[in-house]
């Protein structure tokens, strides 16, 4: 029996930084928003581990068109409720000079217990990211799809690095958020699965051997959620600018319908190592678009440039169907501009000052709104 064509609907979670903007310090007062946000976005507004974090999320959307709709309305009511509790908001990885020991936790009883069982691995999480939910109701074919994508994870990691400065520190990274977060456990590229059955036979090992109580911490590069009929992708620093997130969304979408189609021509991809695949994880990391990486088919090293090129072209006969020419389009600004990651250095070169990087932050945040 043939199963049904997935939805590949979207749903993106976005990270946002509290920031006084006279100071440039991270601000914890997410309860503040919270508390005057709901009654206008409702669940679409929800506080994190840190009381200088909101995240925003939206609802299940059909197409890339719109989750920008929803996108904007999110990051237009947040900054504006910011602005009227005198402070901004943010999109980065990392905020450039903020230390973690002056951001308290935001009083929630998970949390809590999660700063138990973690102590100062989550303490330390002043980090911000995206994540991406797409639609594949089948649970088989999703953590099919799912070991094929996390060839692309990399890639997609190095689109959206954003996070260069930790705690008033250039770090020679691109990505520093992912070393943060990487100290968690069940974190990285996942390992293979031959099957969804093989999966919650290793969640329910873990929940049995009380290692976790649910499949929620499960924090991997992609996962199949544990409630929704969703993969996500969790692996992207914040983007900075919004037609950055809607890029990485797209793309993300576009690479999960393609690995379908290929699928429904009996054409499986090629799957690789978990331990290779980390290489060119290191690679984003430490470099994002401006280095080199390693095409697995080919078994050579390239230029990240040209093997984010060709994903385009990978990618390029799903595009149109899916309505995302315009977001996919932006990637190729990406490649060839920088990311957030990129300019934040550029910015830091010239001038010397951390707060002159947050301001650059903060603008590009509120660009195209």
């Amino acid at each position: 029996m043939r199963r049904p064509t997935p939805s590949f609907t979207l749903g993106i979670e976005e990270e946002f930084q509290l920031v006084d903007p006279t100071t440039r310090e991270l601000s914890p007062r997410n309860a503040e928003i919270i508390a005057v946000g709901t009654p206008i976005l409702g669940d679409n507004i929800k506080p994190e581990m840190l009381m200088s974090c909101v995240e925003t999320v939206t609802p299940i959307c059909k197409n890339i068109t719109e989750a920008r709709e929803h996108l904007t309305r999110n990051r237009y009511t947040l900054a504006e409720l910011a602005f009227k509790h005198g402070l901004a908001i943010g999109a980065a990885g990392t905020h450039p000079f903020t230390s973690w020991q002056t951001q308290p936790i935001t009083h929630h009883e998970r949390y809590h217990i999660l700063e138990e069982e973690l102590q100062d691995v989550i303490r330390e999480i002043l980090i911000f990211g995206m994540h991406v939910h797409v639609g594949i109701e089948d649970r088989d074919l999703a953590v099919q799809i799912m070991n094929e994508l996390r060839y692309f994870l990399p890639h997609i990691l190095a689109l959206s690095t954003s996070s260069p400065f930790w705690m008033g520190r250039n770090t020679g990274l691109k990505s520093f958020r992912s070393v943060v977060f990487g100290r968690f456990p069940r974190t990285g590229i996942p390992e293979e699965f031959e099957s969804f059955a093989a999966f919650d036979s290793y969640v329910q090992t873990l929940v049995d051997t009380h290692c976790i109580d649910d499949g929620k911490k499960i924090w991997w590069d992609v996962r199949p959620h544990p409630q929704f009929t969703t993969i996500e992708v969790r692996i992207c620093d914040m983007p900075t600018r919004m037609e950055e997130t809607l890029a990485l969304a797209a793309l993300i979408q576009a690479v999960c319908t393609k690995l379908y189609k290929l699928r429904e021509q009996n054409i499986g991809w090629r799957r690789y190592s978990r331990a290779l695949i980390m290489e060119n994880k290191w690679r984003a990391v430490r470099y994002g678009t401006e280095g080199n990486m390693l095409d697995l088919g080919k078994q050579e090293e390239v230029s990240a440039h040209n093997l984010l090129n060709e994903l385009l072209e990978f990618v390029d006969e799903v595009v149109d169907e899916l309505g995302s020419r315009r977001e996919i389009d932006y990637v190729r600004t990406l490649i060839k501009g920088g990311t957030s990651a990129d300019r934040q250095l550029a910015t830091f070169h010239e001038t010397g000052d951390f707060k002159k990087v947050v301001d650059r932050i903060l603008t590009e945040t509120m660009e195209g709104l």
